[in-house]
């Protein structure tokens, strides 16, 4: 898989989880420490994003970050 295959793949997966709690994208980066533009970012597939902000991504979601990767 492509690396911007990936970070599309993980976009939606983090979109999905964020829509599905109801949250802004504001709400989740305030809940994992991140900004909402960049967490809009990994949405859109544009962000690669490194393993400790994946862990954030994810803990906030309620997931494994393993269920975030492809």
């Amino acid at each position: 898989m492509r690396v911007a295959g990936i970070k599309k793949t993980v976009g939606i997966r983090v979109r999905k989880l964020r829509e599905a709690n109801n949250w802004s994208q504001e709400q989740l980066g305030f809940k994992c420490g991140l900004h909402r533009n960049y967490v809009g970012g990994v949405e859109r597939g544009e962000r690669n994003v490194g393993i400790e902000n994946l862990a954030k991504l994810a803990k906030a979601l309620g997931v494994r970050p393993s269920e975030l990767v492809p």
